[in-house]
């Protein structure tokens, strides 16, 4: 199995990633240090063309928007989008003000539009009160989203803590053969967990790094262009839990571990003339599924060491400093 030429979620063909990052000292006492990150399933319309996806929540200690719809239909008509624990509701906003501008008949002569927006908690660095990120932010990131798009402290992972030192944003991927056919699975985190005890991988915390305030969350998103349906991407997602685990992770009480995974092999019109779907999916017992969990659980692993390698130490409110971890 190996990794993917860019080694993050836009290996999947049609993925793109976009940040916008705030970052602004109020004063000694306030900071805003945080973000938006838009997760974008393909290059056409959502809305229109949905995606066949599912969720799995390994630890409900979250506020996220979306997912029973996701649960019950089995897709996902916007972007994925990632953010603060209090700007949940601007960004909603803000993703559902771009995406009915692009679509008209939305909530006029078709349905409703369900957004799904997840989020961490970063008010140990960040002045989350402010409740900085407007809903234009979500929009900029979803028109700036680009294949090769930054990791660590940056878009929603600005004010990000992960085993005691600085997590955010990491991604990875890899890829299954099997005769002339490859499939890509690719993993986007968003770090925010776990104590500094914990962390699988040695010598990789400075001495002094300080406990994360408080419990924390992760938003795993998982990608692959092999085709499968809601029921076996809710499979995948719970491999992603697997290679989370790796890490270190005791999954605390007060953490939000959240896995959401689509595939963009094919979409599904909104609306079409005839009464059935013919679609063509992997079956659960091939070997092609095996090595997909495989490289759900590894590009996972991985992606979270990414979010700790790519970030930065980080400045945020009441001084607090929270370094970079350790690395050679």
């Amino acid at each position: 199995m190996h990794k993917g030429k860019r080694n993050s979620i836009a290996d999947v063909p049609g993925v793109k990633v976009g940040h916008i990052t705030l970052d602004e000292k109020i004063n000694d006492e306030e900071s805003v240090c945080t973000g938006v990150t838009a997760i974008l399933p393909h290059a056409g319309n959502w809305f229109e063309q949905k995606t066949p996806a599912a969720s799995f929540v390994l630890n409900g200690f979250g506020k996220t928007a979306g997912l029973i719809q996701v649960d019950e239909l089995g897709v996902i008509e916007s972007p994925i989008m990632l953010t603060n624990t209090f700007s949940v509701a601007a960004v909603l906003q803000g993703t559902m003000d771009y995406m009915l501008a692009e679509n008209p008949a939305i909530g006029d002569s078709t349905s409703s539009l369900n957004v799904v927006v997840g989020e961490c908690n970063d008010s140990y660095l960040n002045s989350m009160r402010r409740m900085a990120v407007e809903p234009l932010h979500a929009a900029e990131a979803i028109r700036t989203a680009s294949a090769d798009f930054a990791q660590g402290a940056v878009g929603a992972g600005k004010g990000m803590i992960c085993y005691g030192v600085k997590g955010g944003i990491g991604s990875s991927s890899r890829t299954v053969e099997y005769g002339d056919e490859q499939f890509t699975a690719g993993a986007f985190v968003l770090t925010n967990f776990g104590r500094k005890e914990e962390i699988a991988i040695a010598n990789w915390l400075p001495e002094d790094a300080p406990e994360q305030r408080p419990d924390g969350s992760v938003i795993i998103v998982i990608a692959t262009d092999a085709p499968l349906d809601s029921r076996q991407l809710k499979r995948l997602a719970k491999r992603a839990a697997i290679g989370l685990g790796r890490t270190g992770t005791h999954v605390h009480n007060g953490s939000g571990d959240i896995i959401i995974a689509f595939s963009t092999a094919y979409t599904i019109p909104h609306q079409q003339q005839s009464p059935f779907s013919d679609l063509r999916v992997l079956r659960d017992d091939h070997d092609v599924m095996a090595s997909l969990f495989q490289g759900v659980i590894e590009s996972t692993e991985e992606a979270v060491y990414q979010s700790l390698f790519h970030a930065e130490t980080t400045a945020g409110r009441m001084g607090r400093v929270v370094e970079k971890g350790l690395f050679e």
